[in-house]
């Protein structure tokens, strides 16, 4: 006998990212699931909705502007038999769901669909409680809005996705591709999941994590006259043995006093400091050079490629060889 398809309803939000409504729509147009676009509607059936870019605007928040008329298949009425629901991102500062759609996304769930959010639609599943006292993940520039208007959420900018069982969310755009490319490998096996990757020509498995495409930090400054000459000397010697002791002698203090007057002026400690910036030499050198991992390692002041990669393990979810297939620049020697 044969299975039936998984039934998949995508919500076409009134302000939404077309890329992340894209990606449900082309992974599930597979076989083994039933794909239905819907949106809420005011006469019954489906309604044409607005569908925006997803980009930063001046402050950060606001609506990007364009974006096209969508019409859906259906109202929401179609939640009420769907086996998995799909938010996709929608568009921070100027969209906010409504009563009628929290209140079909909370019925969904208390009947045993499973839910997924790709990006920002995070935000509309915690609206509707779907995310309190679970790990979610989003975009890791949206993570401190997430945690400051929704605070029973377990906020991870770290990972692509994140799989709670009958929850699901995915961080930033090409992230959407690597969670609903994982619900095919769960509802379907490893060969499908690879089959449909290949279809849409990526990676049916990405290493690493989201960290690892969050720009370096810049380095702590510190007042002019104060230890910015001491961070200057520094940086130009981050692949020597530098010491806590020797920054300190540079400085003319006590390695306490120094301790101290680091972390007042630049708001770290000069072990953090240190290995935030070697790090980011490693970066860079793994960007932008053909160097061994261990020759990284040393003009990163790293000492071994086994040190360099714990750190790039615990700091950034990968490895320094998949971070250079993943970054590495066009032309790099």
């Amino acid at each position: 006998m044969d299975t039936p398809p998984i039934r998949v309803a995508v919500v076409v939000l009134g302000e939404t990212a077309l890329f992340e409504l894209g990606v449900p729509a082309a992974v599930f147009q597979s076989p083994g699931y039933e794909l239905t676009l819907c949106a809420e509607s005011e006469d019954g059936g489906g309604q044409a909705r607005t569908a925006g870019r997803e980009g930063p605007p001046a402050d950060g928040w606001g609506r990007a502007p364009g974006g096209l008329r969508l019409a859906a298949d259906r109202g929401l009425e179609v939640l009420a038999d769907a086996d998995t629901v799909v938010v996709p991102a929608c568009v921070l500062g100027s969209y906010q769901p409504s009563r009628a759609l929290l209140d079909a996304l909370r019925a969904a769930h208390a009947r045993g669909a499973r839910m997924v959010s790709l990006c920002s639609g995070a935000f509309v599943l915690a609206a509707a409680g779907l995310l309190d006292g679970r790990t979610a993940a989003t975009h890791w520039m949206y993570a401190d809005e997430l945690r400051r208007l929704h605070p029973r959420v377990r906020v991870d900018e770290h990972s692509l996705y994140v799989d709670d069982g009958d929850v699901l969310t995915s961080a930033g755009t090409a992230a959407a591709i690597d969670l609903c490319l994982h619900i095919v490998r769960v509802d379907h096996g490893s060969a499908a999941a690879a089959e449909v990757g290949r279809r849409m020509v990526v990676a049916p498995h990405r290493e690493g994590g989201q960290a690892q495409y969050v720009p370096s930090p810049p380095a702590p400054t510190a007042r002019a006259g104060g230890l910015a000459p001491v961070l200057d000397w520094a940086l130009a010697r981050l692949h020597e043995p530098l010491t806590i002791g020797a920054l300190a002698a540079r400085a003319g203090m006590s390695t306490r006093t120094f301790g101290r007057y680091f972390v007042r002026e630049t708001g770290t400690t000069p072990l953090k400091w240190l290995n935030r910036q070697r790090l980011a030499r490693a970066r860079e050198l793994l960007e932008t050079t053909g160097l061994p991992v261990d020759s990284v390692a040393e003009r990163a002041g790293m000492g071994t490629g086994d040190v360099l990669r714990q750190h790039f393990r615990r700091s950034l979810g990968t490895t320094p060889a998949a971070y250079r297939r993943t970054f590495r620049q066009r032309g790099a020697p």
